[in-house]
């Protein structure tokens, strides 16, 4: 089965009965991986290795492969890792797009290649979707990261930035003892929607091809889709390499395209919307007029953008 089976038990429950709630989810809570990957066959390996290794259950793993000129495809083929195909870079928003479309399960996971999963990560997923209550949610994983940008949705800690300098068996040590308290303002992968969601929305828009900006683009459609729980989840942990292959793309102007299609700029969005890395409190209310962000924004499609 692709659901849990206990969605509207309720956080009360959970509390008092975690091992029969972990029963339960143990049964049925199954995640469809969606990976999009270019040439990056070491990172991808990694991956899918550390879901294998680390995850309760056998979650369903799907790449999109991009060229795969370096031996992704006969890879992926000879581990009989579902996937799609396309002979160039088709970027993130289509790649992503085309994978989800062999989903087996109702939660669709969008996991980029240079992550490596924790022990529990998909437990702790499983318990927050169990207590919602709701299929209307969005969730993300708390990534840790070698390189510390003040980012208060991340763990700063350097287990090496490479696969050569990965220290696995340190970050197996301490990667569910450093506290980290949930988070709003879920919009980077690993990301979990109900794949009735991801239907609504129309999952990555491809007008942002190459992708830069469709994270941001991807949660304001969940916004618009009536979603208000946009939850990083503090326990549930992933290492991110920060492997940029953007920097052999030609990126698009994402900030100009959110600005022309929402009427409001990105950075309105992740503070007054979703407003991402505060601690999370629940569900978010509607932020009001904003007037004053609203004309900043006028003004910038009229005269700038």
């Amino acid at each position: 089965m692709g659901a849990c089976c206990v969605p509207c038990i309720g956080a009360e429950y959970i509390r008092v009965f975690p091992k029969a709630i972990a029963y339960f989810c143990r049964l049925y809570m199954l995640l469809s991986i969606v990976i999009p990957t270019w040439n990056n066959l070491g990172f991808a390996k990694l991956c899918v290795e550390s879901i294998r290794k680390n995850s309760a259950w056998p979650h369903q793993v799907i790449l999109h492969i991009n060229d795969g000129s370096d031996g992704t495809l006969q890879w992926a083929i000879g581990e009989g890792i579902d996937h799609s195909y396309t002979p160039d870079n088709t970027g993130i928003c289509k790649a992503v797009n085309e994978a989800a479309g062999l989903a087996k399960h109702n939660y669709i996971v969008y996991m980029n290649d240079d992550m490596y999963v924790c022990p529990q990560w998909d437990t702790h997923i499983a318990h927050e979707i169990a207590a919602l209550g709701t299929d209307c949610f969005m969730l993300s994983s708390t990534m840790i990261e070698p390189i510390d940008y003040k980012n208060p949705c991340v763990i700063a800690k350097d287990f090496g930035q490479t696969i050569e300098t990965f220290d696995e068996k340190g970050l197996l040590q301490i990667c569910n003892t450093i506290e980290k308290a949930d988070w709003t303002g879920s919009t980077w992968p690993p990301t979990i929607v109900h794949r009735k969601y991801w239907l609504i929305t129309g999952g990555y828009s491809i007008e942002l091809s190459p992708g830069v900006s469709s994270d941001d683009d991807f949660s304001r459609k969940m916004w618009e889709a009536g979603c208000r729980i946009f939850k990083g989840v503090g326990r549930s942990r992933v290492y991110h390499f920060q492997s940029k292959s953007t920097l052999r793309i030609k990126k698009n102007d994402g900030r100009k395209q959110f600005l022309m299609k929402w009427g409001i700029n990105q950075s309105t969005f992740n503070k007054y919307y979703i407003r991402r890395g505060n601690p999370y409190t629940g569900a978010l209310a509607h932020p009001g007029p904003l007037h004053w962000e609203h004309f900043r924004a006028w003004l910038k499609r009229r005269f700038v953008a």
